[in-house]
């Protein structure tokens, strides 16, 4: 590791103005992604602004739409609410089968979203989902949030205050994760609403993050587990690395989405 300065913050304006007035420093949340980079030397900032302790980022709650989650609410927090269970089981298993229990205490669900690591879980959960992401600044879909391999639309003094996923009770994520760190090795978050069915890839592809066109249009003219059997992602665009190849990577999205479709048919 190498020197760099530390401040915590206890508001979102002090946040804000930090980030404002050094453009080379980084939010620190849980530091679950942030910090693993930073020891690899693939993040470098000058600074990290801890926001742990800003209160007014630590919330669940729900309307008869939507369950807005505060960005330094973490894995556990999200895993063992009442309101997330009841509202959006597919969410509540998500967050429950991330990691290990110190990361799940430690890890948030902005700073998941924030890094876009190749292979988290939440960002395919705010696709799969179509969540929407507000920030100190404005609000953005989660269409146009993720751009690329640890990239988002944020800008340098932007932050995640919340995020809002729609209740859409026809909704699973299967994950088949790596058995050391439980990172997806792929994950494939499918919802199913009156208007429009989403399928969302994590842990394979190599730009992060991605919506699954083909089989969304297929499930649409035709919902049926056969339909998801039939439909195969192409290895192109496929991460392969000393983990699984690209060929392997696409065949398990293949057996995740088929699982998840069986069961929503299922019901279970």
């Amino acid at each position: 590791m190498y020197k760099f300065n530390y401040i915590k913050v206890e508001t979102i304006e002090e946040a804000s103005s930090a980030l404002s007035n050094n453009p080379e420093a980084k939010i620190l949340a849980g530091g679950m992604t942030l910090i693993p980079t930073m020891k690899q030397r693939l993040a470098s900032p000058e600074q990290l602004i801890d926001i742990r302790q800003v209160n007014e980022l630590k919330f669940i709650k729900s309307d008869s739409n939507n369950v807005v989650i505060g960005s330094v609410s973490n894995h556990y927090d999200v895993s063992s609410s009442d309101i997330v269970r009841e509202n959006l089981p597919s969410l509540s298993k998500l967050a429950e089968g991330i990691g290990d229990p110190h990361v799940r205490n430690m890890g948030t669900i902005g700073g998941s979203i924030t890094n876009n690591d190749p292979t988290a879980d939440y960002p395919a959960a705010c696709l799969g989902l179509g969540a929407t992401i507000k920030t100190n600044k404005r609000e953005i879909s989660a269409d146009e949030f993720f751009v690329d391999l640890f990239e988002t639309i944020l800008g340098e003094d932007e932050i995640i205050t919340q995020v809002s996923f729609p209740i859409i009770k026809n909704s699973c994520y299967m994950k088949f994760p790596n058995p050391a760190s439980r990172y997806a090795m792929a994950g494939v978050f499918v919802s199913k609403s009156d208007s429009e069915v989403r399928v969302a890839v994590t842990g394979a592809g190599e730009n992060g993050v991605f919506r699954w066109k083909e089989m969304e249009d297929a499930l649409t003219s035709n919902w049926s587990s056969s339909t998801a059997e039939s439909i195969k992602l192409s290895p192109d665009g496929v991460m392969s690395d000393i983990h699984g190849n690209s060929d392997y990577r696409a065949n398990l999205v293949n057996i995740m989405a088929l699982r998840a479709v069986e069961n929503l048919s299922n019901g279970s």
